[in-house]
């Protein structure tokens, strides 16, 4: 009886290690992602693209990140891939980072790519290396 209760501690005490050693995926480093808490000084190397998420015209700063692409990446696939997003059936842009447009605030999610503003939807807009994409949470009144 001793030698069972000793087996199934080990067994525990394994999984319990085990379990301690593995790590969450979430918590994984993406290879294509360098971040940075101040990248805005930094240069974009050839084949990156910088997203800044933003409130209110970039008074509060949510995210930003430095983002290998490959030429013609879609803008939308590249935000799911590094940023916690959100949509509606309409593909229409709902949160960001956790960040909630709201139609009783009357707020959108707006972007502007290299300091213009979008013609087409995030999933339609293809990207192009050096390319800085601002996604400002923003009054549409």
């Amino acid at each position: 009886m001793k030698k069972w209760i000793s087996y199934v501690g080990v067994l525990f005490l394994s999984i319990g290690l085990l379990l301690g050693c593995s790590t969450d995926s979430s918590e994984q480093n993406n290879s294509n992602t360098r971040v940075s808490t101040n990248e805005s000084s930094q240069e974009l190397a050839e084949d990156e693209v910088r997203i800044t998420i933003s409130i209110d015209h970039g008074t509060e700063h949510v995210n930003e990140k430095s983002i290998s692409i490959e030429e013609g990446d879609i803008l939308l696939n590249v935000l799911e891939e590094n940023f916690f997003i959100e949509s509606d059936d309409s593909g229409f842009i709902t949160s960001i980072e956790r960040v909630e447009a709201s139609d009783e605030e009357k707020t959108a999610w707006m972007y502007t790519v290299n300091g213009e503003m979008a013609t087409v939807g995030a999933g339609d807009y293809e990207l192009s290396p050096g390319d800085e994409v601002v996604f400002d949470l923003q009054s549409w009144e």
